[in-house]
């Protein structure tokens, strides 16, 4: 079996789109994407948006706690370039990762004071699309 402390890290970013910077927003996403698509480590990334409320979801998958602070100083100026278009509104992390992730309270520095919450995972797995 697998270890917990080994295993991936899903991480659920919600966010609130500015009044007016819909489409910036999705330009600003659309080039970060394909950036960590082709330099970062996560394992799958999905984001979706619901234009009516103004309300985008991202999740990402990690394989570990390493992976996502490489991806936090990898990915920084595009995760900015996002910020300019929206607010965090809650961060969720499914999974048991490392104190230098938790200890970094999921980037104060871009969400600033939101709700945050860690949920331990009790079991799963991870298909690859090859497999699927």
């Amino acid at each position: 079996m697998r270890s917990i402390r080994h295993a991936p890290l899903l991480l659920h970013n919600t966010m609130r789109i500015t009044e007016g910077h819909l489409e910036g927003f999705r330009r600003a996403v659309e080039k970060a994407v394909a950036f960590v698509e082709e330099h970062g480590p996560q394992l799958a990334v999905q984001v979706f948006i619901d234009d009516e409320r103004l309300i985008a979801h991202s999740f990402q998958l990690y394989p570990d706690s390493a992976a996502i602070v490489a991806h936090w100083s990898l990915s920084d100026p595009y995760i900015r370039e996002v910020m300019e278009h929206c607010t965090v509104e809650r961060l969720e992390m499914y999974g048991e990762p490392e104190e230098d992730v938790v200890g970094d309270a999921f980037r104060p520095d871009v969400a600033g004071d939101v709700p945050r919450t860690v949920v331990p995972r009790l079991i799963g797995f991870v298909r690859s699309t090859e497999d699927a």
